[in-house]
């Protein structure tokens, strides 16, 4: 788990993969990286990043990325405007904390077709998740968990309308 910081290496590979060719949107850009190696294959990326701080060492990881857009603020007021898109990693806001407060907000982030990542997931998580059971039951959604290390995983969920 990145307790808030960068994304490990795994997703870095992952999301770079993901965003071959894509309009991507990221909410926690936390330091860049994540955006960094996504912007190395996306057509463009819209990063969010809450931390005015954080942000600032974000832009300077950035700014040589033409195809990236850091927004210093709240994702759920600066995303909704520039989507949908085509792979969105949410990474912040609190998603996986309290999904049913802005999952309609996520779902019309996906344009059809479109990709969502989730990290920071543990693997053979037994008890209730709201994450997983809205991903896994929404009837416009499709998901599944892939690992990214030994210990870690991330939901790729694909909505279908």
């Amino acid at each position: 788990m990145t307790h808030g910081g960068s994304s490990i290496r795994e997703v870095q590979q992952l999301l770079s993969v993901l965003a071959a060719g894509r309009r991507v949107a990221e909410a926690g850009t936390a330091f860049g990286e994540g955006a960094e190696a996504m912007a190395r294959t996306a057509r463009s990326v819209v990063t969010v990043e809450l931390d005015p701080k954080r942000a600032g060492i974000a832009a300077k990881r950035l700014g040589p990325c033409t195809n990236v857009e850091l927004l210093v603020g709240d994702w759920r007021e600066l995303l909704p405007p520039r989507g949908a898109f085509e792979l969105v990693f949410l990474d912040g806001g609190g998603f996986k904390h309290a999904p049913e407060e802005s999952s309609d907000l996520v779902f019309h982030l996906l344009e059809p077709g479109g990709l969502l990542v989730l990290d920071d997931m543990t693997p053979g998580h037994v008890e209730f998740d709201p994450v997983r059971a809205w991903a896994h039951g929404h009837s416009g959604l499709r998901a599944v968990e892939v690992l990214t290390t030994a210990s870690t995983s991330a939901l790729l969920i694909a909505r279908l309308s």
